[in-house]
């Protein structure tokens, strides 16, 4: 059975700035990878593409941002997973976030929309607006570096909060010294989430 992951990039960035990444842990795991492109350009121009804008976000409009994302996320990612023949196996997906790539794909499961195996989210932020509906079979994983200027610690500690008091099994691991970036250290825990949490054996409800 196929399993996927499908990385979802940041802010100013692209697909191809993950695809190593995702190649590195599809092979380690036996699984295979897409890493699309955000569908809008960056606010601030150049090649980088961008899931929602940034342009004078704050923490009061940024839920609604999210919010307004979904539909154009949703096609992104149904369009992956349609490829790859597993919109009925969604138990073998994974979602691996960084940065603003990390809030759609907590946003993802925390709406319910996309009850998929497993989502790993690397410097991470939590900004869905209520109601939560979460999808609640579907294990988290958060990386988050204690130097992280962009997402400073306490942004991490209140999405593993949020996100348990929600009913979701999350685990957030703090790494030492670490910015807003991945690292091999990141990528070993998420390796070892991923092959724990795809099972080719689990069937969906």
């Amino acid at each position: 059975m196929t399993k996927l992951l499908i990385m979802l990039h940041g802010d100013g960035s692209n697909g191809a700035d993950l695809a190593l990444i995702g190649q590195h842990i599809a092979q380690n795991i036996g699984a295979d990878y897409a890493s699309p492109d955000a569908p809008y350009a960056f606010d601030q121009g150049g090649t980088g593409r961008q899931w929602f804008s940034i342009n004078g976000v704050t923490e009061a409009n940024r839920p609604d941002r999210v919010a307004d994302a979904r539909a154009s996320f949703d096609a992104t990612i149904s369009e992956i997973i349609e490829a790859h023949g597993l919109q009925n196996q969604l138990h073998n997906v994974a979602l691996v976030g960084f940065s603003q790539g990390s809030i759609m794909a907590l946003d993802a499961v925390a709406s319910g929309r996309w009850p998929v195996g497993a989502v790993v989210a690397f410097s991470l932020r939590f900004s869905s607006p209520a109601p939560l509906t979460p999808a609640l079979q579907t294990p988290v994983l958060l990386i988050h570096g204690t130097n992280d200027p962009v997402m400073p610690v306490p942004v991490a500690n209140h999405a593993e909060a949020t996100l348990t008091a929600a009913g979701l099994r999350t685990k957030l691991h703090l790494l030492p010294g670490v910015g807003h970036s991945i690292t091999p250290d990141g990528i070993a825990l998420a390796q070892d989430f991923l092959r724990e949490n795809l099972k080719d054996d689990v069937l969906m409800a």
